[in-house]
């Protein structure tokens, strides 16, 4: 069998954001956009407002997510596909809510977490401590819905009271953009700052900036830590649709001989191993190469794009001034703006027209769209989870070594006494000659081969020199 090509492992300087975005499926097409034209590599999302039975999912991004089981809240980190990182979970918590993943950042193991605390709920010291817990260094970005004069709020809270007394305690820092990162929607409450980020034994500065982007009642903060990350570049892969297949035919012919001696097993297996390496060297000169596309939606045009600008700065607008004829303009672009996003729904209604039941379309798109991906189970260990790709093959390399020994408890002699006479019984038997194969049988197991198993070998079988 072939080897897969090496990803290239570069360093990469990582872009984070945070936001809290009020219901996140409303506006993914806008978050999309965003994380495509800004490089975003990290996002952390609070108040999801996902369900566990709801699909979510970006492209070229991983998506890690705690729903909460009743209506509202919810965290979620999107991670761009190539970061080295894996889940982190985060055990213990009452009342906070928080996802949270490992990666490396600037040559260490760092913690990040996203993290919301319901305003109805209160913020205790238990929780705080099993996210910081773990002996790493870590950033946790959020909205804990409490206020403190010391990150530019307008007043102190209680919960943020006892948020300040924990991060002095512990030795944390908490950081607050420098202008205020909320837009309510109720016209009685004041514009101030909720979304932070709170960091421990961090090697590096954290830079906060709000941006007005995306709509929703809260700005989205950038993050600049200033730091690098390793980053795999994914390798080109063969485009199968586009494979020639009068070329690898012709190369095929010219490579495997029609009349070979067979007269043992060795030359037989070297005949068999000859033929694999012939057809996938042939497959890999016929077929093209694809490099995975960024951002494969078309892009949000210009027009849309600032009217969402406009409708953002307007509205943070009118919460200080409550003008009556702001709110008006704002609740105009509010509608312009949906109006004009219709053109994705359009492209979906097209696109389905386009499906038919004779070549398996329609029911391909139905599957996807119908399929709720299961979460794999965590890989649990007599030492804890694995997490990481190594602790994982270690787990699994010893799990194996305990399963394949050799049978030397003497309690179980008549077990070990019935494997013994099933085998002397085996090995006494005389061997009979297999029935060889026919070239028909051949050919008949070719044709039932499935092209969607293995899309690449299983045509190219059925595309072999007559």
């Amino acid at each position: 069998m072939a080897a897969h090509p090496r990803r290239t492992v570069r360093s990469k300087a990582l872009h984070l954001t945070c936001w809290n975005a009020d219901g996140v499926r409303v506006r993914k097409l806008e978050l999309e956009h965003f994380l495509s034209q800004h490089g975003v590599d990290i996002c952390l999302l609070s108040e999801t407002f996902l369900n566990a039975d709801q699909a979510f999912w970006f492209a070229n991004y991983v998506c890690h997510r705690t729903d909460r089981p009743t209506a509202g809240g919810g965290t979620a980190i999107l991670v761009r596909r190539g970061i080295v990182q894996h889940s982190a979970p985060v055990s213990g918590l009452t009342h906070l809510e928080a996802t949270a993943i490992q990666v490396i950042l600037a040559g260490r193991p760092v913690k990040i977490l996203a993290a919301y605390r319901s305003p109805s709920r209160p913020l205790i010291g238990l929780d705080l401590t099993a996210c910081f817990r773990g002996g790493l260094p870590v950033l946790m970005a959020g909205n804990p819905n409490a206020k403190h004069v010391d990150w530019i709020s307008r007043l102190n809270t209680r919960q943020e009271e006892l948020l300040c007394d924990y991060a002095n305690e512990n030795s944390c820092l908490i950081f607050g953009p420098e202008t205020p990162n909320t837009n309510p929607y109720n016209s009685c409450t004041t514009p101030d700052i909720l979304d932070i980020v709170m960091v421990k034994d961090l090697p590096f500065p954290v830079y906060l900036t709000s941006c007005s982007a995306l709509s929703s009642d809260h700005l989205l903060v950038l993050i600049d830590t200033a730091c690098c990350s390793p980053f795999q570049h994914p390798p080109d892969r063969p485009d199968l649709r586009r494979t020639d297949w009068a070329s690898f035919q012709t190369q095929l012919e010219d490579q495997i001989p029609f009349d070979p001696e067979l007269h043992n097993g060795m030359a037989i297996d070297m005949c068999v191993e000859n033929f694999s390496g012939a057809v996938l060297k042939a497959l890999a000169a016929s077929t093209p190469k694809c490099h995975p596309r960024d951002d494969p939606r078309p892009p949000i045009s210009a027009g849309i794009q600032d009217e969402i600008c406009l409708k953002n700065r307007l509205q943070r607008q009118w919460q200080i001034t409550r003008d009556p004829a702001l709110k008006a303009e704002v609740n105009h672009l509010q509608r312009s703006v949906t109006r004009r996003l219709k053109w994705r729904n359009d492209q979906w209604s097209t696109m389905l027209e386009s499906l038919g039941p004779e070549d398996q379309l329609l029911w391909r798109m139905t599957k996807r769209v119908m399929r709720v991906p299961t979460p794999s189970p965590r890989l649990v260990t007599p030492g804890g989870i694995a997490l990481s790709d190594s602790e994982k093959a270690e787990a699994l390399a010893d799990n194996l070594e305990a399963q394949f020994q050799l049978v030397t408890d003497p309690l179980v002699p008549a077990v070990i006494e019935n494997f013994d006479v099933v085998l002397r019984s085996y090995l006494m038997t005389p061997a009979s000659e297999p029935k060889l194969t026919n070239p028909e049988e051949v050919q008949e197991a070719i044709r039932g081969l499935k092209n969607s198993k293995a899309p690449g070998l299983n045509r190219a079988l059925k595309h072999l020199p007559q």
